[in-house]
């Protein structure tokens, strides 16, 4: 190391200790990243390689990227799971003696993002811990951004560990104490039993851990100490942790949240077409953040949706006081961010005014509360604290349009502080001096075209003309610079002026700087009184929300039973319905109970809604169970205590699945965890396998259902055989797809009905998708021997077929028509279509798909 130039010599020691993270090292108006950093920063930015000298015997591989620009490529890095370590120069280098000196700032990771462009306004940035102690784990959950943190513990150890921490979709895990770590593609970090003391926590949290186990202890403190060891700064608007306890929630494991697509599609991984996109309709980023939050973690308290319910009826009921909550709530920035920015020390002047119009607008919407029916929003508004001596020192403080930058001045309003104003008249009575100089030297002179001029190299100065140089008197002014076209010139009165202007802006600068720090202090203090009232503003949004959707789409307030009871009159699937718009949308009715009609055997061929039927029975008791309005005539639902879904076929290849071990997989799941309050979906169990296979598997799934767990369950099935179970097994009812024949055609009725499917219709579905009309044709033919029981050898079946081609194959191929050439944007679709995989395309994607090319063909 000693060959190396004293600076790279300073780059290796502080990159020594952070070995894991891209050092953004501070050289000037760059960062910059040297060695293997270099090589691989130039690929995954895509910026230029470079080099450099460093004492050593070959160049350095160097890249940068300027300081006002690092933002967006730190954030690059975050999103592809890396970790950054900012080195900042952290002395002036005009007093510096040797090398500047420099240290690490902060250390940013996935989890531990703060700034407003790395973040998604209504998603959180979760990070999680998990810790095992004494055959009991503890899972810490925490968003440094907003200052929320959760804990819980569960016993035993595993995948229903790592399933109750990836429930918050976390950016980054941290893992203490796990004597195996389970793998996971989310960034993760390990903590060492010599790091922590298991029994050990912040002392802001000491109150609270007397009340926490000491898995709960040990995972807040496993939590705590990796944020401290990467943030050098204050984190006080970290709130109190909110314990709760996992049974609280309706539970949904993976599988079930992606197959019925929550808060993103399977295919495209976008909020777009999603129940979350159907239902945010919130004003504020928090609202946004909170709707996400509930509906990932639906309720099964009785009376906190009883409460929910009541407040989105009022509001459902009143589309003018809504119309006025919108408009007043649009008015509120992010208040949880600008808490945690204000908390960190790096909001500005613009997120302190943001403060100010947020809390300036809580009268007003406490008011359009308290003139509600619910008591539930009485009772919020009541509980909002104006905050009206923050306000107060805000306006008396701060500009109402003040510059981004902090050290620039130009943020404190007139009248806030006696001596800067002394400053500003200063300065403004200099600058009005020089204002004057300029027209008594042009009259003095009989120069017109002399004016007075200023830059930050010379200051200010006197600029005549090369023409009028011969018009200067002499010895009235001191030449400064010479320039092609012009001689520039200083007097005594004009630089005594100068350094009194000058001196008076450093002071300004300094001073207004101070000022804004002591109110930006002030405000630190006042977090928790800004969090609370977030809190309580992001669920006056999301409820407004609710009940707006409600009043648009015409959903009723849903009933809750205690007998087991689930009755849904004319249910509709949300998103599906919403994607049609105008086009009218078939509702089907539901209903089950845990007696007589415990499980529903739904058969019918593909196409004709099973699928969606099932989501949508999943999709309205969520609903119901965040507290929204439901798309029904009537629904009376019995809470849930766990959701599960097999719908749809999709592979593992990279854990080595196929699509028949995935299915198993999941269906195991829910046969293992499912309990007499479950909702269990299973979409053609057995297909991926031999027909007896597959019906064998089937139908023991749904025997060990009835049997073993008793849970409510639709099964969608095309295997015909199994509609006799309905005969011996009680409380298994058949209903099916309901479709027509007419004139050749299958028409699909997309209603289900009382009684068994007598047919698949497979062969209909194929003559849809423009299979070759010969192939329709055999089918057709082998259909028919094979029901009237005349094929019954593989012989008898190549006989069959050795007869349908006693024809040259050219000539079968000569008798169908040639195909009428289709107008150019049919072609487009028809290709599109041809490479659509059925396999990764949902029910929803289909139908987004098709009204697509709907509305493309017409």
């Amino acid at each position: 190391m000693a060959e190396y130039t004293p600076m790279i010599q300073q780059y290796l020691a502080i990159k020594k200790d952070y070995p894991d993270t891209f050092l953004f090292f501070r050289l000037g108006d760059f960062y910059e990243l040297f060695f293997e950093d270099a090589l691989l920063a130039s690929r995954e930015l895509e910026i230029t390689l470079t080099g450099r000298e460093g004492g050593g015997a070959e160049r350095i591989p160097m890249c940068g990227v300027p300081h006002h620009a690092a933002d967006g490529y730190i954030a690059e890095l975050l999103k592809k799971g890396y970790k950054v370590a900012v080195c900042e120069q952290v002395e002036d280098p005009k007093e510096a003696k040797g090398v500047v000196r420099r240290e690490v700032t902060r250390v940013i990771t996935p989890g531990t993002m703060m700034e407003g462009k790395w973040l998604t306004d209504k998603e959180n940035n979760y990070m999680a811990a998990i810790a095992e102690v004494e055959g009991r784990s503890g899972v810490a959950t925490c968003d440094m951004s907003t200052g929320e943190m959760y804990v819980t513990s569960l016993s035993g150890t595993g995948q229903l560990v790592l399933d109750e921490a990836l429930q918050f979709r976390p950016k980054e895990l941290v893992f203490y104490g796990l004597a195996e770590y389970p793998k996971t593609t989310i960034p993760t970090a390990m903590i060492e039993n010599s790091q922590l003391d298991p029994f050990a926590v912040d002392t802001q949290y000491q109150e609270q851990a007397k009340e926490l186990d000491l898995a709960m202890r040990t995972a807040v403190n496993a939590l705590l100490y990796y944020i401290g060891t990467t943030q050098k700064r204050s984190l006080a608007h970290m709130r109190l942790i909110k314990r709760y306890d996992a049974r609280q929630y309706l539970q949904m494991d993976g599988f079930s949240r992606r197959n019925l697509e929550l808060t993103e599609t399977i295919r495209d991984k976008t909020k777009k077409g999603s129940l979350l996109w159907l239902l945010d309709r919130t004003e504020t980023a928090m609202g946004g953040r909170l709707l996400r939050r509930w509906i990932e973690r639906p309720l099964r308290n009785i009376q906190e949706l009883t409460a929910r319910l009541e407040a989105v009826e009022a509001l459902k009921g009143d589309m003018l006081l809504r119309s006025d909550l919108r408009t007043c709530l649009d008015r509120v920035y992010d208040l949880e961010r600008l808490a945690g920015r204000i908390s960190y020390g790096n909001a500005n002047a613009r997120d302190l005014v943001q403060l100010r119009l947020s809390l300036e607008a809580v009268p007003q919407l406490k008011q359009l509360l308290l003139q509600t029916d619910a008591a539930v929003l009485r009772q919020m508004a009541a509980e909002m604290d104006e905050c009206e001596d923050l306000v107060a020192v805000l306006r008396k403080a701060l500009v109402d349009d003040p510059p981004l930058s902090v050290r620039e001045g130009g943020i404190i309003r007139t009248g806030y502080d006696a001596y800067l104003d002394k400053l500003h008249t200063a300065s403004r009575e200099g600058k009005t001096w020089i204002a004057q100089l300029e027209q008594r030297e042009r009259e003095a002179t009989g120069i017109r075209s002399l004016k007075v001029g200023y830059n930050k190299v010379f200051g200010y100065y006197i600029e005549v003309s090369k023409a009028n140089i011969p018009h200067v008197p002499p010895g009235r002014y001191e030449r400064k610079q010479t320039l092609t076209n012009a001689e520039r010139y200083i007097t005594p009165e004009l630089k005594e002026q100068e350094a009194l202007i000058l001196e008076a802006e450093d002071k300004m600068i300094e001073l207004e700087y101070q000022l804004f720090s002591a109110v930006r202090n002030e405000m630190a203090k006042q977090i928790p009184r800004i969090q609370e009232l977030a809190e309580r503003i992001a669920a006056v949004d999301v409820l407004q929300a609710f009940a707006t959707v409600s009043d648009e789409r015409g959903y009723v307030r849903p009933q809750f039973s205690e007998n087991g009871e689930y009755a849904i009159e004319d249910g509709r699937h949300p998103v599906v319905e919403a994607v049609l718009d105008q086009e009218k949308y078939v509702a089907n009715d539901v209903q089950m109970d845990p007696h007589k009609r415990q499980v529903l055997l739904i058969t019918g061929p593909n196409m004709a809604g099973k699928s969606t039927y099932m989501r949508q029975i999943a999709l309205i008791t969520v609903m119901a169970q965040i507290g929204c309005f439901v798309p029904a005539k009537s629904a009376t639902l019995t809470l849930v205590d766990q959701i599960f879904t097999r719908i749809g076929a999709a592979d593992d290849l990279a854990g080595g699945h196929s699509t028949f071990m995935v299915e198993m997989l999941e269906t195991k799941h829910a046969l293992q965890k499912a309990t007499a309050q479950s909702l269990i979906l299973l979409d053609e169990i057995g297909r991926g396998t031999s027909t007896y296979d597959g019906m064998a598997l089937a139908q023991a799934v749904i025997e060990y259902i009835c049997e073993k767990i008793g849970a409510k369950t639709l099964f969608s099935t095309h295997y015909h055989e199994l509609t006799g179970l309905a005969d011996i097994l009680k409380g298994v009812v058949n209903v099916n797809a309901r479709c027509e024949e007419r004139e050749g055609k299958l028409l699909f009725l997309h209603r289900i009905e009382e009684g068994r499917a007598d047919k698949s219709y497979g062969i209909h579905v194929a003559e849809l998708a423009k299979m070759p009309e010969w192939v329709i044709d055999r089918a057709r033919k082998i259909l028919e021997g094979l029901e009237a029981g005349a094929a019954t050898s593989a012989s008898d079946v190549q006989m069959s077929f050795e007869s349908m081609w006693s024809a040259p194959v050219a000539a079968v191929r000569e008798e169908a028509p040639p195909a009428p050439a289709l107008p150019p944007e049919e072609q487009e679709i028809m290709a599109e279509l041809r490479e659509l995989d059925l396999n990764q395309t949902t029910p929803m994607d289909a139908m987004l798909k098709l009204f697509e090319w709907k509305k493309r063909l017409k």
